[in-house]
């Protein structure tokens, strides 16, 4: 076997919380919400361009998740376009973020978190620097 890419990630939340990390990645991210097989339980599949990477699913009433075990989480990170305009919007909305810039690459990374606390970086090319 060979592992040739990230295929997507999956958040699973209770119902109020996944609608809530619909409109953040959407609107926040740009991710745009598309196609979904017709499952039998509730979710979204979010894209960037043609690929799903991100899946939400609702948990079901209950459902419990290792609560208790230790995550090694951090961040997904995005590669994204108009870092000028995405610090304004997030200003504009109240988000917090933190700026980097990654040596040698000049790569500027925008890091926040979503409305679960989940780490999100974005990354932006050199020449927006």
């Amino acid at each position: 076997m060979a592992t040739i890419g990230l295929n997507h990630y999956n958040l699973r939340a209770p119902r109020d919380l996944m609608e809530s990390l619909k409109v953040f990645y959407c609107d926040v991210v740009g991710l745009k919400q598309g196609e979904r097989p017709p499952f039998a339980f509730p979710g979204y599949w979010l894209y960037a361009g043609d690929a799903a990477v991100l899946h939400l699913t609702e948990a079901r009433p209950g459902e419990a998740r290792a609560a208790h075990a230790a995550s090694t989480f951090d961040h997904a990170a995005f590669t994204c376009t108009g870092l000028a305009a995405t610090q304004s919007r997030l200003e504009a909305m109240s988000i917090q973020f933190e700026r980097a810039v990654v040596p040698a690459t000049r790569c500027v990374q925008l890091f926040l978190q979503d409305p679960a606390g989940n780490g999100v970086e974005l990354n932006f090319p050199d020449g927006e620097a």
